[in-house]
C-alpha cells in the first residue's frame, strides 16, 4: 500500500479519470465515455475505464471498465477509486459498482472512494449492510 501512496496522488488519479472522459456515440443505440473512472491498486498501478450506455440496459459503468482491466492484469485489491462526468463532477459508485468492488476482493471494503478534492469515504461506509452477512 505504501508503494501505491507514493506513486499516485489524488490529483494524479483524478487527472487519469478526466483523460478518458469524452462522450462519443458508438451507434444509434449506444454511446460511451460520458463518465470516466480510475482505480489505484495496492501494487501501485492505475487502471481506467469509461461507461458504455446501451439502449437495452446491457451497458456498464466506468468503474466496471477499469475493474475489468485490473482483473485482466491479475490484480484485485483497490486502494482508491474515482469517477467523473463530462462536467468534472465527482460521482460515487452506484450500488452495482459498490458490490462489484467488494466482491472482487473483500479487502476492498477499505478502498477510498474520492467524492471531491480532499473528500473521500471508505467503501464500507457506502456499503454498510452487505447481503452476504445476512446469509451466515
Amino acid at each position: 500500500m505504501d508503494r501505491a501512496k507514493e506513486m499516485t496522488t489524488d490529483t494524479d488519479l483524478i487527472a487519469k479519470a478526466q483523460e478518458v472522459v469524452r462522450h462519443r456515440p458508438l451507434s444509434d443505440e449506444c454511446s460511451a465515455g460520458a463518465v470516466g473512472a480510475a482505480i489505484l491498486t495496492k501494487a501501485g498501478n492505475v487502471y481506467v475505464g469509461v461507461c458504455i450506455d446501451a439502449a437495452c440496459g446491457i451497458g456498464f459503468c466506468a468503474e466496471h471498465g477499469a475493474i475489468a482491466q485490473m482483473v485482466t492484469r491479475g490484480e484485485s485489491e483497490i486502494v482508491k477509486v474515482v469517477a467523473l462526468n463530462e462536467e468534472g463532477k465527482f460521482l460515487p459508485p452506484c450500488g452495482r459498482c459498490r458490490e462489484l468492488i467488494f466482491q472482487v476482493n473483500r479487502k476492498n471494503l477499505k478502498t477510498q472512494v474520492l467524492l471531491g478534492r480532499g473528500e473521500s469515504v471508505r467503501l464500507e461506509e457506502l456499503l454498510p449492510m452487505r447481503w452476504q452477512e445476512q446469509w451466515k
